[in-house]
């Protein structure tokens, strides 16, 4: 029988023991009368061979004290590489060609991807429910991973869309996956822009084309995975721009460039730390099968916050 003593959650990323969840899980976990209040991480470099991905999934699934797992960075080569060591994929799973959450119900071992739902609820929490119609606002997606690919796809899909998106990559190869997702979801593709940019100069120059009040969003990781920012020195956020830095910790170029314009251009800025504690708790819901109503997730970012 498994005990709360050899219970654990999973935690799969690049550099997993600086991250808050850390600290924060143990806290949430008394919160919610979890069984476990242990987080093992699953560090894992980026672009590693589809064996590494593959020997993860087998060691939570051969583990019987091992609940599941969140993956982060790493959630379209988790599918790509490990898609045939599941039971069930969640239609989301199916449609992105990504995994993101990993549980057990059972003995079936089942993969979700949450990134759409976490990226909506995290973007409603500070963006205004008619903000594109109103003022005629653009949005551009920098970096064509499962966070960006999630973004673009609720952009796409919410009845306030934008006036144009624009996907970008710096590799061809990312767009089209992108691109198959949007058409897969039945996305019009006259909304759709895809641009490769390989370097600051092409972002610097997307955003001098955008519309004022327009979403810039760093979906790259850069400024947390490795340093950097897509955006230029140059670079000009647009007049009253909603500014997006996915991450929340790192050296945060991206959220400086932004902060340093704020005043000048009229800039409402969001780190990532909302959409952080979405993404953990869905997840966690998922995990160990309870209900997170948005009461809950309330509470849980108190606590969070003051761990952080």
């Amino acid at each position: 029988m498994t005990t709360e003593h050899d219970t654990h959650m999973g935690f799969v990323g690049v550099t997993t023991g600086s991250s808050s969840i850390m600290k924060v899980f143990p806290k949430w976990a008394e919160v919610l009368g979890l069984p476990t209040r242990t987080l093992l991480g699953h560090d894992i470099g980026l672009g590693a061979p589809r064996e590494t991905y593959r020997d993860v999934v087998g060691s939570i699934t051969d583990d019987p004290g091992h609940r599941g797992a969140l993956v982060t960075s790493h959630k379209i080569a988790v599918f790509e590489a490990a898609r045939d060591l599941f039971d069930d994929l969640d239609d989301l799973a199916r449609t992105f060609g990504e995994i993101s959450s990993i549980a057990k119900r059972g003995t079936r071992l089942t993969g979700a991807a949450k990134d759409p739902v976490t990226v909506r609820l995290a973007l409603e929490d500070f963006l205004p429910a008619a903000h594109f119609t109103t003022t005629g606002a653009a949005a551009v997606v920098l970096g064509s991973g499962g966070s960006g690919c999630a973004l673009s796809h609720q952009l796409g899909v919410r009845g306030d869309r934008p006036s144009r998106v624009i996907c970008t990559a710096r590799s061809q190869e990312r767009l089209t996956h992108q691109r198959q997702l949007h058409e897969r979801a039945g996305i019009d593709p006259a909304l759709m822009q895809y641009v490769v940019t390989t370097g600051p100069d092409d972002v610097d120059a997307l955003l001098a084309s955008l519309p004022p009040s327009s979403l810039v969003v760093n979906a790259t990781g850069m400024g947390k995975d490795r340093p950097g920012s897509p955006v230029g020195n140059a670079g000009r956020f647009p007049d009253k721009g909603v500014v997006w830095e996915f991450n929340y910790r790192g050296t945060l170029e991206f959220l400086h460039q932004a902060r340093a314009q704020q005043d000048e251009r009229g800039l409402f800025i969001e780190d990532g730390w909302r959409y952080f504690v979405h993404g953990w708790t869905q997840v966690i819901a998922d995990v160990f099968d309870i209900p997170m109503p948005r009461e809950t997730v309330d509470e849980l970012a108190r606590v969070a916050a003051g761990v952080r």
